[in-house]
Protein backbone atom coordinates (compact mmCIF):
# COMPACT_ATOMS: atom_id res chain seq x y z
CA UNK A 1 0.00 0.00 0.00
CA UNK A 2 1.61 3.62 -0.94
CA UNK A 3 2.19 5.94 1.97
CA UNK A 4 2.74 9.67 2.08
CA UNK A 5 6.42 10.65 3.15
CA UNK A 6 7.54 12.54 5.98
CA UNK A 7 7.97 15.68 4.34
CA UNK A 8 11.21 16.76 5.66
CA UNK A 9 11.93 19.63 4.72
CA UNK A 10 8.45 20.89 4.65
CA UNK A 11 7.65 22.72 1.15
CA UNK A 12 8.27 26.77 1.25
CA UNK A 13 7.76 28.95 -1.45
CA UNK A 14 9.53 31.45 0.40
CA UNK A 15 6.74 33.05 1.58
CA UNK A 16 4.57 30.34 3.47
CA UNK A 17 5.53 26.87 4.56
CA UNK A 18 3.25 23.86 4.71
CA UNK A 19 4.56 21.19 7.12
CA UNK A 20 2.91 17.86 8.69
CA UNK A 21 0.74 19.33 11.35
CA UNK A 22 1.56 18.61 14.62
CA UNK A 23 0.08 18.79 18.41
CA UNK A 24 1.26 22.22 19.02
CA UNK A 25 -0.97 23.37 16.59
CA UNK A 26 -4.38 22.26 18.38
CA UNK A 27 -4.25 25.45 20.19
CA UNK A 28 -4.49 27.97 16.95
CA UNK A 29 -6.59 25.45 15.53
CA UNK A 30 -9.43 25.66 18.64
CA UNK A 31 -9.28 29.91 18.62
CA UNK A 32 -9.76 29.81 14.75
CA UNK A 33 -12.66 27.57 15.52
CA UNK A 34 -13.95 30.05 18.42
CA UNK A 35 -12.93 33.27 16.08
CA UNK A 36 -15.18 32.17 13.03
CA UNK A 37 -18.58 30.32 14.07
CA UNK A 38 -19.06 29.43 10.60
CA UNK A 39 -15.76 27.60 10.05
CA UNK A 40 -16.93 24.27 11.23
CA UNK A 41 -20.25 24.53 8.22
CA UNK A 42 -17.84 25.76 5.54
CA UNK A 43 -15.61 22.61 6.54
CA UNK A 44 -18.81 20.34 6.71
CA UNK A 45 -18.95 19.36 10.13
CA UNK A 46 -21.65 19.71 12.56
CA UNK A 47 -19.81 21.50 15.31
CA UNK A 48 -16.67 22.50 15.61
CA UNK A 49 -14.11 19.68 17.06
CA UNK A 50 -13.17 19.66 20.63
CA UNK A 51 -9.31 19.69 21.81
CA UNK A 52 -9.90 15.87 22.67
CA UNK A 53 -11.11 15.38 19.38
CA UNK A 54 -7.60 17.08 17.72
CA UNK A 55 -5.81 15.04 20.09
CA UNK A 56 -7.27 11.59 18.64
CA UNK A 57 -6.58 12.91 15.37
CA UNK A 58 -2.91 14.15 16.21
CA UNK A 59 -2.38 10.80 17.79
CA UNK A 60 -3.44 8.63 14.21
CA UNK A 61 -1.93 11.24 12.22
CA UNK A 62 1.37 9.22 11.76
CA UNK A 63 -0.72 5.62 11.10
CA UNK A 64 -2.94 7.79 8.48
CA UNK A 65 0.38 9.21 6.75
CA UNK A 66 1.75 5.73 6.75
CA UNK A 67 -1.63 3.81 5.60
CA UNK A 68 -1.86 6.15 2.55
CA UNK A 69 -5.58 7.25 3.99
CA UNK A 70 -4.01 10.84 4.00
CA UNK A 71 -3.07 13.93 6.32
CA UNK A 72 -3.17 17.24 7.66
CA UNK A 73 -0.69 19.93 6.85
CA UNK A 74 -0.26 23.13 8.68
CA UNK A 75 0.34 26.62 6.96
CA UNK A 76 2.63 28.58 8.58
CA UNK A 77 4.02 31.97 7.40
CA UNK A 78 8.14 32.16 6.78
CA UNK A 79 9.96 33.66 9.44
CA UNK A 80 8.02 32.90 12.16
CA UNK A 81 10.01 31.58 14.43
CA UNK A 82 7.57 29.92 16.43
CA UNK A 83 5.61 28.10 13.39
CA UNK A 84 2.03 29.69 14.98
CA UNK A 85 -0.41 27.83 13.08
CA UNK A 86 -2.11 30.08 10.03
CA UNK A 87 -5.06 26.83 8.84
CA UNK A 88 -4.72 23.80 7.62
CA UNK A 89 -5.06 21.55 4.78
CA UNK A 90 -6.49 18.11 4.70
CA UNK A 91 -5.64 15.59 2.16
CA UNK A 92 -8.70 13.03 1.96
CA UNK A 93 -10.49 10.73 -0.45
CA UNK A 94 -7.12 9.26 -1.37
CA UNK A 95 -7.66 6.83 -4.65
CA UNK A 96 -4.21 5.42 -5.10
CA UNK A 97 -5.24 2.94 -8.14
CA UNK A 98 -6.95 5.84 -9.78
CA UNK A 99 -4.26 8.64 -8.47
CA UNK A 100 -6.55 11.28 -7.15
CA UNK A 101 -7.27 12.62 -4.26
CA UNK A 102 -9.34 15.55 -2.77
CA UNK A 103 -8.29 18.90 -0.34
CA UNK A 104 -9.64 20.80 2.26
CA UNK A 105 -8.37 23.99 3.12
CA UNK A 106 -9.11 26.56 6.07
CA UNK A 107 -6.97 29.97 6.73
CA UNK A 108 -7.38 32.10 10.25
CA UNK A 109 -9.71 35.02 10.24
CA UNK A 110 -6.93 37.24 10.64
CA UNK A 111 -4.19 35.76 7.60
CA UNK A 112 -7.51 35.65 5.39
CA UNK A 113 -6.89 37.63 1.80
CA UNK A 114 -3.05 37.58 2.45
CA UNK A 115 -2.72 34.98 0.03
CA UNK A 116 -2.17 32.09 2.40
CA UNK A 117 -4.56 29.46 0.93
CA UNK A 118 -3.54 30.18 -2.37
CA UNK A 119 0.35 29.93 -1.68
CA UNK A 120 -0.52 26.35 0.15
CA UNK A 121 -2.55 25.16 -2.13
CA UNK A 122 -0.52 25.46 -4.93
CA UNK A 123 2.77 23.73 -3.16
CA UNK A 124 0.61 21.07 -1.82
CA UNK A 125 -0.93 20.00 -4.93
CA UNK A 126 2.03 20.82 -7.21
CA UNK A 127 4.83 18.67 -4.84
CA UNK A 128 1.49 15.46 -5.03
CA UNK A 129 1.60 15.69 -8.90
CA UNK A 130 4.89 15.90 -9.25
CA UNK A 131 6.42 13.90 -6.80
CA UNK A 132 3.93 11.65 -5.61
CA UNK A 133 2.87 10.96 -9.35
CA UNK A 134 -1.18 11.69 -8.33
CA UNK A 135 -3.06 12.83 -11.52
CA UNK A 136 -5.67 14.71 -10.38
CA UNK A 137 -5.98 16.95 -6.99
CA UNK A 138 -9.78 18.31 -6.28
CA UNK A 139 -11.84 20.29 -4.21
CA UNK A 140 -14.89 20.86 -3.44
CA UNK A 141 -16.79 23.92 -2.22
CA UNK A 142 -20.05 25.39 -1.59
CA UNK A 143 -20.80 27.60 -4.87
CA UNK A 144 -20.56 30.66 -3.19
CA UNK A 145 -18.08 30.63 -1.54
CA UNK A 146 -15.68 33.29 -3.04
CA UNK A 147 -12.70 33.54 -0.96
CA UNK A 148 -11.91 29.73 -1.69
CA UNK A 149 -12.86 29.62 -5.42
CA UNK A 150 -10.38 32.81 -5.78
CA UNK A 151 -7.44 30.98 -3.92
CA UNK A 152 -7.81 27.70 -5.62
CA UNK A 153 -8.38 30.10 -9.05
CA UNK A 154 -4.70 31.63 -8.24
CA UNK A 155 -3.38 27.92 -6.96
CA UNK A 156 -3.98 26.80 -10.93
CA UNK A 157 -7.11 24.93 -10.25
CA UNK A 158 -9.76 25.06 -12.91
CA UNK A 159 -13.45 25.16 -12.02
CA UNK A 160 -15.69 22.02 -13.42
CA UNK A 161 -18.53 23.10 -12.63
CA UNK A 162 -21.19 22.44 -9.51
CA UNK A 163 -22.85 18.75 -8.70
CA UNK A 164 -26.10 19.27 -7.75
CA UNK A 165 -27.70 18.21 -4.23
CA UNK A 166 -24.43 16.09 -3.98
CA UNK A 167 -24.37 16.30 -0.45
CA UNK A 168 -26.11 15.99 2.95
CA UNK A 169 -25.31 18.88 5.39
CA UNK A 170 -27.45 19.24 8.25
CA UNK A 171 -30.23 17.53 6.85
CA UNK A 172 -30.14 19.10 3.63
CA UNK A 173 -28.95 18.47 0.41
CA UNK A 174 -26.00 21.04 -0.55
CA UNK A 175 -24.91 21.92 -4.04
CA UNK A 176 -20.87 21.93 -4.51
CA UNK A 177 -18.59 23.11 -7.05
CA UNK A 178 -15.97 21.05 -8.07
CA UNK A 179 -12.33 22.47 -9.00
CA UNK A 180 -9.26 20.53 -10.15
CA UNK A 181 -5.61 21.00 -10.68
CA UNK A 182 -4.45 17.80 -13.25
CA UNK A 183 -0.69 17.03 -14.10
CA UNK A 184 -1.22 17.88 -17.59
CA UNK A 185 -1.93 21.74 -16.24
CA UNK A 186 0.93 21.87 -14.97
CA UNK A 187 2.69 21.89 -18.37
CA UNK A 188 6.73 20.97 -19.30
Amino acid sequence: MPSFPELEPPLSDGEVIVRLAAERDIPEVLIAYQDDPELHLRMGEERPPSGAELGRLAERAAADRAAGRGMTLTIVAVGDDDGVCLGQVNVHQVDWEHARLELGIWVVPQARGRGFGRKALRLLARWLLEELDFERVQLLTEPDNQPMLAAAAGAGFEREGTFRGFTRERGHRVDVAILSLVRRDLGG
